[in-house]
């Protein structure tokens, strides 16, 4: 059996997403065993990354040349390029700033008067170049990233999920922040997948897995208005994880 070629790699990102890998203990020895790991700077030295791969797993939004560059080699030489994370579909925190004036300012705020850096504005990876299929998490889930894994050795992708966190609430029988304790919750417009876990223990869910399909944006801030909640408020905890909503249509 010819193991399937992997990369596994990130661009504007913390590498939290390309460490789901490493966090699945139990797994990985069958990972190693299945999977040829050609390209994996982060994981391993002597990365192949003029190689060609069944599957390239990219993290991260894209706002260097350095970043360009690396997506189109991966896009060119991968049949499968997935991409994993937040950051990767939808910009993530890295963007949430974007449309602040005044980028030389904010880089001078993070890097300093020395600092030299040549970037743009972060984007998602399909704003450059065509994507099979996408995980979403901040980071992702263990067992999204395992599914994945699972179907490409059988030679086929895993089912899209679409449903929203209050959906996992409800069935965790949670108390529902937003009408039951008035809290700003963004359960409704948020891709489930999570197990509900923040709403579970009492933190409202922020929105790190990013809008589910369909989301009704325009309702959902109807209703926080409603609630009593400021409009910039509700707009800035949207935009932590997903800057480029649309606040006036159904998703």
């Amino acid at each position: 059996m010819t193991r399937p070629k992997l990369a596994i790699a990130g661009l504007t990102a913390c590498s939290g997403c390309q460490l789901t890998l490493l966090n699945c203990e139990d797994q990985l020895v069958d990972v190693a065993r299945l999977f040829d790991l050609v390209y994996f700077p982060m994981g391993e030295s002597g990365s192949d990354p003029d190689a060609v791969f069944d599957a390239a797993i990219v993290e991260g939004a894209v706002s260097t040349p350095a970043d360009v560059e690396l997506l189109f080699g991966l896009r060119n030489a991968s049949h499968l390029l997935v991409a994993f994370g937040t950051c990767a579909l939808w910009g993530g925190v890295a963007a949430m700033n974007n449309k602040v004036s005044g980028r030389d300012e904010l880089v001078r705020q993070v890097y300093g008067d020395s600092g030299r850096i040549e970037s743009f504005p972060p984007s998602p990876m399909g704003n450059f170049v065509s994507i099979d299929f996408a995980i979403t998490g901040c980071p992702p889930e263990k067992h999204d990233l395992l599914a994945l894994l699972a179907a490409v050795l059988a030679g086929t992708l895993p089912p899209l999920q679409s449903y929203p966190v209050c959906t996992e609430c409800r069935s965790r029988e949670n108390l529902c922040l937003l009408l039951e304790k008035g809290e700003l919750c963004l359960g409704p417009i948020i891709q489930g997948g999570c197990n509900a876990r923040c709403p579970a223990t009492g933190i409202v869910c922020e929105g790190c897995r990013g809008p589910v399909r369909e989301a009704n944006v325009a309702q959902e801030l109807e209703l926080l208005l409603e609630r009593g909640f400021d409009r910039k408020e509700i707009e800035r905890r949207m935009s932590r994880f997903t800057p480029e909503w649309d606040y006036g249509k159904r998703r």
